[in-house]
């Protein structure tokens, strides 16, 4: 088993860290002050009452699953006896090439380093590192404890037991793990995604429909087959004649624009930015940011569950 060191207490790292120690593992997460620590040991604790409430596991699960996690607010001790260290720091490639710098001065060459990067080419973030194939991403997506997902992608000069290593982690602690082929902005995921968020833009920006029924297109049909059926496999399910035949058609009409649109940008441009300003496409009073994020956490948790009772 990996000796696994978090650097980064926010959402993401406190995240990960729980899915670890959910799995057996004992990971240490590196915090850069003692509030980011706190911070992060409430995040935690919350969403571990939120997952035994939901019946995930009980309470003496819950504490077992803290007890195994270890914050700490000094670099040298949080990756002294580490064998996997994974970045969760902001993304900024400076800030990640110099953290990658300080740490190869304090562990062994064996030691994988791992980045949650995503969007960053491996590649690019392991430029002027002494020992670049030892490199490699690892991209959670968020809720880090409750989406199964991680992104796996090599840099030019990764090596096989480097892959292999990071690979056999992930699965070690329940996730689905994937692994990209070749490197891309993006990944997989996030490409994907954001070529469903530019249509949807495109909709709104041409007046096609409100922002509730194009979100309504997706949430009430492809949203609820995507869990079981992901777009290739729906398209064999449908028949890849009438797939072919409406790309010929369609693909022509799709949105196609470089940038943000017109609504997205106005918005921006007006700080308005969502859940996090408390106005951005919709308006996100208190209780209504509380109603939404309660049933999307509760409906992970219900694909989890699901997952978990396939498994068994």
């Amino acid at each position: 088993m990996e000796k696994l060191t978090i650097l980064g207490a926010g959402t993401m790292g406190h995240s990960i860290a729980l899915s670890a120690a959910w799995s057996g593992h004992t990971p240490t997460v590196y915090g850069i002050n003692e509030q980011d620590v706190t911070n992060a040991d409430k995040g935690l604790a919350q969403k571990l009452a939120v997952m035994a409430d939901n019946g995930l596991f009980d309470e003496n699960e819950a504490q077992a699953i803290r007890g195994r996690i270890l914050f700490t607010t000094s670099l040298e001790e949080a990756v002294g006896e580490a064998t996997f260290i994974l970045e969760v720091v902001p993304e900024k490639l400076q800030l990640k090439r110099d953290l990658y710098k300080q740490l190869e001065s304090l562990i062994d060459p064996s030691v994988i380093i791992a980045s949650n990067t995503s969007g960053f080419k491996p590649s690019l973030l392991a430029e002027g590192m002494n020992h670049p194939e030892r490199f490699i991403v690892a991209h959670f997506w968020n809720p880090g404890h409750l989406i199964p997902l991680v992104e796996v992608v090599n840099g030019e000069r990764t090596q096989e037991e480097a892959t292999a290593r990071t690979m056999a982690l992930l699965k070690a602690m329940n996730k689905k793990p994937i692994l990209l082929n070749k490197e891309l902005p993006g990944f997989i995921g996030n490409r994907l995604q954001y070529a469903l968020f530019r249509e949807a833009q495109a909709l709104l920006d041409a007046g096609a429909a409100s922002k509730e029924d194009i979100d309504a297109a997706v949430t009430y049909s492809i949203g609820r087959r995507l869990p079981v059926t992901g777009p290739l496999m729906t398209a064999d399910m449908g028949g890849l004649d009438v797939f072919s035949a409406i790309s010929n058609y369609l693909f022509e009409d799709l949105a196609d624009d470089q940038r943000s649109g017109k609504i997205l940008s106005q918005l921006v441009d007006q700080h308005k930015l969502g859940d996090k300003t408390g106005q951005g496409f919709y308006e996100w009073a208190p209780d209504v940011s509380e109603k939404i994020n309660r049933k999307r956490e509760q409906t992970l948790i219900q694909f989890l569950k699901n997952d978990l009772e396939q498994e068994g």
